[in-house]
């Protein structure tokens, strides 16, 4: 399964990819003009070491195709936009992205393409007296910290998907104001150095002669070909525009007129399903599924209009067969309007603060354990209620460690017993991580009886259910007030398998499911058959005595 880094389509992957290789450049030369700060033999120092690599053929080609690829789809992003309507961090690096470009194009004429046609020595000091102290050092400044910007939230945008990142987001913040920081104060230090140098007369022909300074008839055809650049960028500007304009008149024609109750009356392009229309227009619409029909919070009761609907599907068909739902009800993700409707939205934000579309249900596809312990209430029969909290915490303490080092979380404690869930990137890691913690759990149990029996206690017995099915992650509970919890049949079979160890006198049950995503290599002839409550299919799972030895048997 693809890591949820590389997840989208084959512009998102190239976009990716093109603009972690201009942020990488980006940073060196940022690093590389902060070191004037301290030496001018440390600037060129490492501006001769990025030049050893960029300047080569082969990194060269790779630089100018991230940086005409990187482009080039911003542009197709926004010839291919339905509306212009964007999340302000998102309008926010599309502008900045726009901006670079006039800026950007005067830098590599002046420096790299200088340096090619004419020999020009493009040192850092060449680009800074090239600017100093016009009004272009004030442009350029702004043009690294444009460049600077549009790449931090890109990188965010990224990286934002991923487990780790709000936790070391906060310290990386730190590094991303250093970084510019840094740079303009190397920029401001050398600047001053060579200025201070150029007043200089004969210092400033000897640098003139070792920069190999242009000629005056050089800067115009120079000027000439910045011109023609920024011709080309305004042109590609416009015609995707003019396809963005050109696909809108285009949808218009193709339209249809949505009526919501209580709410505005839109025009919208044919082929889009309701909740599509909702969101494009900035509509509040509930749907905690994310529109793929696995709930019912989009529907919607279909006032005028609805005899020119498809009939439900019978995906669609079960859904509102299982809530009930009244004559005329419709799920939003899954009609596509072509003629005018009027539709009434049954559930809808209140105008209050909302919820993260996270805390509000996230589907996945994760390991599930239910682990209880076995004979609880007649051990704990006539004892203190300090010592049975006391005995429980312990056990606890012996046995959750396993859990967490595993890559587990514990959802809920229940008494003498526990849910837990193992949030890994995909299923297969899920699921290998489920039955790793299974046989920790175990282990650690030996350890804890041990210490049991040498203070003269009973040896604790346990249950385990170990399944792989789909979830819904959330907050249950009033906003403000709910708790992150797991929901789905998973966490039912996981249950029912717990407690069917009991009468097998096993110490866990490990369903099909996840032992063939696993890939388990052990002993399956003692698979059998479970017909749970509350299930409607059986479930194949193979009962192990000793969980310990579950991985064991594998890998003999």
């Amino acid at each position: 399964m693809k890591s949820v880094l590389w997840q989208g389509g084959w512009a998102t992957r190239l976009r990716i990819g093109s603009g972690l290789i201009l942020f990488a450049f980006a940073f060196f030369h940022f690093i590389n003009i902060g070191l004037g700060l301290f030496h001018t033999d440390y600037l060129h120092d490492m501006q001769d070491g990025r030049h050893a690599v960029t300047r080569h053929d082969i990194g060269s080609a790779v630089l100018y195709v991230a940086l005409f690829t990187h482009f080039g789809l911003a542009l197709y992003s926004i010839s291919q936009r339905r509306t212009l309507r964007m999340p302000f961090n998102t309008a926010l690096q599309v502008v900045l992205g726009l901006l670079i470009p006039l800026q950007l194009i005067a830098h590599i004429v002046h420096t790299r393409y200088a340096h090619e046609i004419y020999n020009v020595n493009d040192e850092m000091g060449y680009i800074i007296a090239l600017m100093w102290p016009s009004s272009a050092i004030y442009m350029q400044s702004l043009l690294l910290l444009v460049v600077w910007v549009h790449s931090c939230i890109g990188l965010h945008m990224w990286l934002r998907l991923t487990r780790w990142w709000s936790n070391v987001a906060p310290y990386l913040i730190g590094l991303a104001v250093f970084v510019p920081s840094f740079a303009l104060a190397g920029l401001l230090t050398e600047g001053r150095r060579i200025w201070t140098d150029f007043a200089d007369p004969s210092l400033r022909e000897q640098y003139i002669e070792h920069y190999n300074w242009p000629s005056p008839e050089e800067f115009q055809a120079l000027f000439s070909v910045k011109d023609n650049a920024m011709m080309a960028f305004w042109i590609a500007l416009a015609a995707s525009i003019a396809v963005f304009l050109g696909r809108k008149l285009w949808r218009r024609r193709h339209s249809v007129r949505v009526k919501y109750v209580e709410g505005p009356e839109v025009v919208a392009e044919k082929g889009m399903t309701l909740l599509e229309i909702s969101q494009a227009n900035g509509i509040p619409h509930t749907a905690l599924c994310g529109g793929k029909g696995r709930c019912t919070t989009c529907r919607v009761i279909v006032e005028d209009g609805a005899e020119k609907l498809p009939a439900p599907s019978d995906v669609e068909a079960r859904s509102l067969a299982a809530v009930s739902a009244p004559d005329g009800a419709r799920l939003a993700c899954q009609i596509r309007p072509t003629e005018p409707i009027t539709a009434f939205r049954m559930f809808r934000p209140d105008g209050g603060r909302q919820r993260a579309h996270a805390s509000q249900g996230q589907e996945r596809k994760l390991a599930v354990l239910f682990l209880d312990m076995r004979g609880f209430t007649s051990r704990t029969t006539g004892q203190l209620p300090y010592d049975i909290v006391f005995l429980l915490n312990r056990f606890f303490d012996a046995i959750v460690p396993a859990i967490t080092a595993d890559g587990g979380v514990v959802d809920k404690y229940m008494g003498d017993g526990l849910l837990a869930v193992f949030e890994t990137p995909d299923a297969e890691s899920s699921a290998k991580a489920g039955l790793k913690a299974a046989a920790d759990v175990s282990h650690a149990l030996m350890r804890f009886n041990q210490q049991l029996e040498a203070e003269g206690s009973p040896r604790i017995r346990i249950g385990m259910g170990l399944h792989l099915g789909d979830l819904v992650l959330g907050e249950i509970g009033a906003a403000g007030n709910a708790a992150r919890t797991i929901i789905g049949d998973a966490v039912n079979v996981a249950s029912r398998l717990e407690a069917e160890t009991k009468a097998l006198k096993v110490e866990l049950l490990v369903s099909d499911d996840l032992l063939k995503i696993a890939g388990y290599q052990g002993d399956l002839n003692g698979m059998k058959s479970f017909q749970l409550r509350g299930v409607t299919r059986p479930i194949p799972a193979l009962p192990v005595q000793s969980a310990a030895d579950l991985l064991e048997s594998a890998s003999s």
